[in-house]
């Protein structure tokens, strides 16, 4: 079939490579020209997708990358993965809308359009199919299909695959479910078809609640634990030997990321919008969550001032500043919420993390150092955000001075643990 895969970020490039892998000709559309000339290349940015991957489809002609609506004319089926942020609280849907005038313009009978991008509940049926039918003249159901396949991207997730995590299918009408269901069947190792697409709308919605809300609470648990005299990270590994009712969770500086810190508030202003009433787990997570950064940096200025050191003057090293373990990923990163308040508190504050290209240097907000034993040495305190396998936690052990460990990776007496 002719794919076009609208975006080409975390969701969408991995989607467009593999379906070319299995013999469709695809297209990868971006708006996004800097993006589109490195795919034209072979480079790739996504961690999940190696550029010699990319550099293979490329070859044997069966995907290609484009700025140029035009050349998304003739599609047989096409996936919206586009961003989805939050602003001011609000969904912020102009992305969808922006690809679904665009994919509008080239939609013919009997093709199909699947939304990937997380989103509310109602999103496909008063959103996308409304905008696809008046920009074409055609009629969803009858003219063309469309459904809703939520991603379950997990960067740098080396259990489960890609295509070997089960996809949740939906149609708005039966004929729209068995198209979408046997497209993703030939990609996917399972498929999960559910009635319609608000259940799969919120089918996404609900996997990221629970995560959101299950560290949230252990976060909090975290904050509560050291007063009382107890290691949370010792009773978490306790209680998760039990082999049923409990999935273990661990504490952390903050969520990060597109869906935690994001996905769940599509809910909670859907839920207030229709309804008239607050989602109070996710609204009460959220806040948890928010505030980590700012016990990271208030159980730091604790142990500094147990040293007699000030944090004004003081030099602070940050190890691991992606969001997520192994990640290449800065969105929504709480490190950089870590950093902000250190350095309003007059810190000198450098950070390392293996991960980040050097040319990413233009969405951190401290400056990039590498984690040498030097570095380590002199700083006042180190604090490990993410414990990267590329750390060498051994030499930081030995070096530091002081470190506050987020993750429970480090042990010895210079060492503190959230």
């Amino acid at each position: 079939m002719d794919v076009v895969v609208a975006g080409q970020g975390y969701v969408g490039l991995p989607l467009a490579v593999r379906a070319a892998e299995v013999g469709h000709r695809v297209i990868g559309y971006d708006v996004d020209t800097d993006r589109v000339t490195r795919l034209a290349v072979g480079d790739s940015y996504v961690q999940d997708v190696a550029s010699s991957r990319l550099r293979a489809v490329l070859a044997s002609g069966a995907y290609s990358a484009t700025a140029t609506a035009d050349a998304l004319a003739g599609f047989d089926i096409a996936v919206i993965a586009v961003p989805t942020p939050l602003r001011d609280g609000v969904p912020d849907l102009t992305c969808i809308r922006s690809c679904a005038r665009t994919l509008g313009e080239h939609l013919r009978p009997g093709a199909t359009v699947v939304l990937e991008s997380t989103s509310y509940p109602g999103t496909t049926e008063e959103v996308v199919v409304p905008i696809l039918e008046k920009v074409s003249g055609l009629k969803g159901g009858v003219d063309f299909q469309a459904g809703f396949s939520p991603e379950r991207i997990a960067p740098g997730n080396k259990r489960w695959s890609f295509e070997g995590t089960p996809k949740v299918v939906s149609g708005i009408d039966a004929t729209s479910l068995g198209v979408i269901r046997s497209f993703y069947d030939g990609i996917f190792q399972t498929t999960v078809p559910v009635s319609g697409t608000r259940v799969a709308e919120m089918a996404k919605l609900i996997e990221n609640v629970f995560r959101f809300v299950n560290i949230s609470l252990v976060n909090e648990m975290a904050t509560l634990a050291k007063p009382l005299g107890v290691d949370v990270w010792e009773a978490i590994d306790a209680a998760a030997t039990k082999p049923f009712g409990f999935t273990r969770f661990t504490p952390g500086p903050g969520v990060g990321g597109h869906c935690l810190p994001i996905d769940p508030l599509f809910l909670s202003w859907k839920i207030q919008q229709e309804l008239g009433v607050p989602f109070r787990f996710v609204e009460l997570a959220d806040a948890v969550n928010r505030q980590m950064p700012d016990y990271v940096v208030r159980r730091l200025a604790e142990a500094l001032d147990r040293q007699h050191i000030p944090v004004k003057g003081s030099r602070i090293l940050l190890l691991g500043l992606t969001y997520k373990y192994n990640a290449t990923d800065l969105r929504n990163s709480p490190s950089a919420r870590v950093a902000e308040l250190l350095i309003d508190l007059g810190a000198e504050v450098r950070g390392a993390d293996p991960n980040i290209a050097d040319d990413d240097d233009t969405k951190l907000n401290v400056p990039r150092v590498d984690a040498s034993a030097v570095e380590v040495a002199a700083a006042d305190a180190v604090v490990l955000l993410m414990d990267h396998t590329r750390f060498d936690l051994p030499m930081i052990e030995e070096n530091a001075s002081y470190v506050l460990d987020c993750r429970n990776r480090l042990s010895g007496p210079n060492v503190e643990t959230l």
